[in-house]
């Protein structure tokens, strides 16, 4: 391992040093290419160095104690450095572990959130506005733009289905655990006698994606344009601005009606195309992972129940590892930083123990 951290640093000061010539500055494509590797090596160097200067303490305390003629009070101040600088090694070598694991490549990107009601008819609706609201407002938490790309709304002022888009520093490594089912139990508004309903809603995390990442040959698109439709907008029924895009070799449909511009829906609905069909992808090859690992968090198996909102006993459970928080209302309004961590912490534990096994 610390071979490759050597090899890791040397090629961290010599993207540095690239990084300060004018012909790459001036190469915007290059410097933009380089930045991001950078920015990749800094936090693995930042703590070797840290590694290496706790080894450089607890070697230079253990040649005081072994080299002895201390006074009582001294050597125990050196033995306290000593074991000081070991426990810093250890720290810093089990996150170098965690730091030098194979990182997922669409880390960086945006993400495409689309949340769609299951069973429970309006009160899936409901919930779906629900999950959106606590992802819009966590994004808000993070300094993130978030950006409606395409919504079908109910009477009751719930969604049938609602995409948007997250775009900030590692959206899709903070929000790609979100995909699935989620599962609410709350007595509706609409029920008098006050039983509980358990309603489900499907969320799907998509990286966002360019054009060079999946190419789509225009000949395989067939385009359909209608009058927008669903509850209020004054432009509804007026014109024919929503698109519906279909991708004949995949079969895939998406449809957009939010802007009144068919030209701004066909930008957004292509959008989302290019992430639907990028994330099936993904998928065959995370199915092969997955097979290959005991456990894995966030297949992104949209019919895996991930998640379970109780409102009667305020608490939150995420079923892949056992977590359950008694702070619904705090997670409703975007406080889902410690669900997140602990995925991502789960995650990094399989993928140490994999890596351990090969």
């Amino acid at each position: 391992m610390f071979e490759k951290l050597k090899e890791v640093e040397e090629r961290y000061e010599a993207v540095n040093q690239k990084l300060m010539d004018p012909d790459v500055i001036s190469d915007n494509e290059q410097y933009k290419s380089l930045m991001k590797e950078y920015k990749n090596l800094t936090p693995i160097v930042e703590k070797f160095r840290e590694y290496t200067r706790a080894k450089q303490n607890a070697e230079e305390a253990r040649e005081m104690l072994d080299a002895g003629g201390l006074d009582h009070d001294f050597k125990e101040m050196v033995e306290e450095e000593y074991e000081t600088g070991k426990q810093d090694m250890e720290k810093c070598a089990e996150e170098l572990k965690i730091l030098l694991l194979p990182r997922d490549p669409n880390d960086d990107k945006n993400v495409i959130i689309e949340i769609r009601g299951g069973a429970g008819g309006d009160e899936a609706a409901l919930f779906a506005n629900s999950l959106y609201r606590m992802y819009t407002m966590y994004a808000e938490r993070q300094g993130w733009k978030t950006e409606m790309l395409n919504s079908n709304q109910t009477e009751l002022g719930g969604f049938k289905e609602v995409s948007f888009s997250v775009e900030g520093d590692g959206a899709y490594s903070k929000l790609k655990f979100e995909s699935g089912v989620h599962r609410v139990q709350r007595v509706p508004e609409t029920e008098t006698a006050g039983r509980i309903h358990t309603s489900t809603v499907t969320v799907a995390v998509l990286p966002e994606v360019e054009d060079v990442d999946v190419h789509i040959e225009p000949g395989d698109l067939q385009i359909d344009t209608y009058r927008a439709g669903g509850a209020g907008g004054q432009h509804v029924n007026k014109t024919e601005s929503a698109i519906r895009i279909t991708h004949i070799p995949t079969g895939t449909v998406v449809e957009c009606q939010d802007e009144r511009s068919q030209y701004k829906n066909k930008d957004k609905a292509m959008k989302i195309l290019r992430s639907r069909i990028y994330e099936a992808k993904l998928a065959e090859q995370n199915e092969k992972i997955a097979s290959e690992r005991k456990l894995q968090v966030g297949t992104g198996n949209r019919s895996e129940r991930i998640r379970t909102y109780n409102y009667p006993q305020g608490r939150v459970t995420d079923h892949r590892i056992g977590l359950t928080l008694y702070k619904l209302e705090s997670i409703m309004n975007g406080d889902i930083e410690e669900l997140i961590e602990s995925l991502i912490t789960f995650d990094q534990a399989e993928k140490l123990k994999s890596s351990d096994e090969e």
